[in-house]
């Protein structure tokens, strides 16, 4: 599989399977899929789906070998109906890109993976993709940059010195010393070009022409990391936090700063999945959920354009509501999160 993989399949799983065309197809000329669940199938989801109200949206399936890439509780609910066909979308990639796809398309919508899921689906990627960088295996997952380091640690895919992001480039796992390699070869080779010593080290041409010009002003090629900060943080004692610093100071101590709000991209994706869930597409409570998150939509592209335009006399109550719902999504934020726990537990 190519090195754009990653990307390449996050782009279908977002915005390319709608620019394939739908059929009908017989159930029984489709198998079972790629499933990345480990617990198996929901009976219970699927049950839930059959019983819902107009037509199920398209499954995607494989067609090389005609197994669910993503649909596998549709396809179970069109049976649970007694329908004897389906509506099929088809990726015609190879089978690892399939099952690639099965793991990205599980993770944004229907029934999501269970952390668990994610986790396994990770390992796979490290078996098939070593070279694959945290963040490409994070987009395709559904678990973040960090959590993906912690499970690289201890395998195969900790190894190479070069890891592959999601655009195709190939970056060093320890820039330092790609930059001592790129110092190496410029001394030994001074009229190589920036593209050539860039290749060997695998380094991009802006970096080893910084490390040229750092060699030529007698410079280390690797810049110094110790910032006064950091140097600062370091001779901190380990069990002292700011507030307690103040005190011992005699300032005024400082509380921790909130935690700051997700990026209106990031609600804005997790809300267009959500839109896709046919268990919410498809049933009246679902609906109106997705209509009430569709007003918050709203809010989180045109906020500023809100506040500017709002007539002055309506701005302090708007602004008790404001505060006020925000209490109530956070008791209902809590209250979902409960009851996730109590499920997966």
């Amino acid at each position: 599989m190519d090195a754009e993989s990653a990307d390449h399949l996050i782009r279908f799983r977002d915005e390319g399977y709608l620019d394939q065309p739908v059929e009908s197809v017989p159930t029984d000329r489709i198998v079972a899929g790629f499933s990345p669940r480990t617990g198996g199938e929901d009976t219970e989801y699927a049950r839930t789906l059959a019983e819902a109200e107009g037509e199920l949206p398209p499954i995607l399936v494989h067609r090389p070998t005609m197994r669910v890439i993503d649909g596998a509780h549709r396809l179970r609910a069109a049976a649970l109906r007694g329908e004897t066909h389906v509506r099929v979308r088809y990726f015609d990639g190879d089978q690892g890109e399939a099952e690639l796809l099965a793991v990205a398309a599980n993770v944004t919508h229907g029934r999501p993976l269970t952390p668990a899921d994610r986790t396994a689906a990770a390992g796979r990627v490290f078996a098939s993709h070593p070279r694959w960088s945290d963040r490409a295996v994070a987009a395709v997952t559904g678990l973040s940059a960090r959590k993906i380091s912690q499970l690289r640690k201890g395998t195969a895919a900790a190894e190479p010195a070069h890891r592959v992001g999601r655009d195709g480039r190939a970056r060093p796992t320890d820039p330092s010393r790609a930059r001592e390699l790129a110092g190496e070869l410029l001394r030994s080779n001074p009229g190589a070009s920036l593209r050539r010593i860039a290749a060997e080290a695998g380094l991009s041409p802006a970096t080893v022409a910084d490390v040229r010009d750092r060699i030529r002003r007698g410079e280390d090629p690797v810049p110094a990391r110790r910032s006064e900060t950091a140097t600062a943080a370091r001779r901190r004692p380990s069990n002292a936090d700011p507030i307690s610093l103040a005190a011992r100071r005699g300032a005024a101590p400082r509380r921790p700063a909130a935690d700051p709000a997700p990026a209106p991209d990031r609600l804005l994706r997790i809300f267009e999945s959500l839109r896709r869930d046919p268990s919410l597409r498809l049933s009246e409570s679902g609906r109106d959920v997705l209509r009430m998150l569709g007003a918050c939509a709203l809010v989180a592209q045109h906020r500023e354009k809100i506040a500017a335009t709002l007539p002055s006399h309506c701005k302090e109550p708007v602004a008790q509501l404001v505060q006020g719902y925000a209490g109530l999504w956070g008791l209902l934020a809590d209250e979902l999160a409960c009851t996730e726990t109590a499920e997966a537990s």
